[in-house]
């Protein structure tokens, strides 16, 4: 794969995975993939009260602070903050087949991938 057409992937990929955060709390879904693709809490997360998830999931759809440590190849396919509880948060996008059996072929194609963001508490990794 030439450095171009991994680059132009790689961008492909972080617009598709920020178009899933930008999805949540969306009364219409402008996302092609977004009937198939998964929001998912951890069951710390599942068990806080309603306005702290949203609190939290307010958070994980603005986020913002990509850098080389978080995000080393570019594809915004994770992040970390501290909630207002002082628990630290952290969300990940996996890239999964359509039957949710194997990784998929190629997560930068919305037709043949199935994108699931865990959020979780940092101590549930």
């Amino acid at each position: 794969m030439s450095m171009t057409s991994k680059t132009l992937t790689t961008k492909k990929v972080a617009e598709l995975n920020d178009q899933l955060r930008d999805q949540i709390f969306s009364k219409t879904n402008t996302s092609v993939n977004f009937i198939k693709d998964k929001i998912m809490l951890s069951k710390g997360v599942s068990e806080m009260p309603t306005q702290q998830q949203m609190y939290i999931l307010n958070r994980v759809k603005n986020f913002k602070k990509f850098n080389i440590d978080n995000d080393p190849y570019g594809e915004h396919d994770f992040g970390s903050f501290v909630d207002e509880e002082n628990n630290k948060i952290f969300w990940k996008i996996d890239y999964f087949d359509n039957d949710l059996k194997y990784h998929s072929e190629d997560k930068s194609n919305p037709a043949k991938t199935i994108r699931v963001l865990t959020i979780m508490l940092a101590s549930e990794y």
